[in-house]
């Protein structure tokens, strides 16, 4: 299969993501990348069966997989810099390839709770879920792949390789393209790995915090995944 065509804060910091449970360790980029053309044919990803025309069908595993963001935060009292990093392990999801190794869109989405990012402050937690996600009424973030570069069909049956996805982000009922970039593992069948992107606070038109406690919050807003991919046959 070519894969052509394979979410901060508080204490307030913020924000988000998807696809192991190791942190990715890439440097992310603030990437946008337009969506392809592949094919939309199939049926939604939430229906837990095969998408037809599918060619390969890979699926979030039980467990093995985490989503975190990353901001880079000033604190008052504090000499340094730090990263606020909040994390979550509640996903699901699943990427379908047609035999000509496109993403099949309509087959292909991973979706993270909103309301489940911890990080090692309560407020920091209660902001991003309050006021910065609005997770009651916005209580997932969605990530439809467009595309995957970087392997082809059939799968490498072990090895690392350097890969890049597109696809659409949502964040708060709002969407933008995003490119990640990350590696892949291959193993008995499965795929495990990390990837990451970036993006500010204004791309997704998300509130810079600005608190008592805080003497800066970077722009940036790094999102992270860990994921454990299976076949579904």
């Amino acid at each position: 299969m070519k894969f052509q065509g394979m979410v901060n804060y508080a204490s307030l910091t913020a924000v988000l993501a998807m696809s192991a449970a190791a942190c990715s360790r890439t440097n992310p980029e603030i990437a946008y990348a337009s969506t392809s053309g592949a094919s939309r044919t199939a049926q939604s990803t939430q229906s837990g069966t095969p998408a037809k025309g599918a060619a390969l069908r890979l699926v979030l595993a039980p467990t093995g997989n985490a989503v975190r963001y990353r901001v880079r935060e000033q604190l008052v009292g504090h000499d340094m810099p730090n990263d606020a990093v909040g994390e979550t392990a509640k996903l699901t999801g699943a990427i379908s390839i047609d035999s000509s190794g496109n993403v099949i869109r309509d087959a292909s989405k991973f979706t993270v709770d909103a309301g489940s990012f911890v990080s090692d402050k309560d407020r920091r937690d209660g902001f991003v879920r309050g006021r910065l996600l609005e997770a009651d009424a916005y209580p997932t973030i969605v990530f439809v792949p467009t595309a995957v570069r970087g392997v082809s069909l059939p799968l490498p049956k072990s090895g690392t390789r350097d890969i890049e996805m597109t696809g659409d982000l949502t964040v708060r009922g709002v969407t933008r393209p995003t490119t990640w970039k990350g590696t892949a593992e291959f193993k008995d069948g499965g795929v495990t790995g990390a990837l990451a992107t970036a993006f500010t606070f204004d791309d997704m038109k998300l509130e810079q915090p600005r608190v008592p406690v805080l003497l800066s919050v970077a722009d940036t807003i790094k999102l992270e995944i860990s994921f454990n991919l299976v076949q579904q046959r």
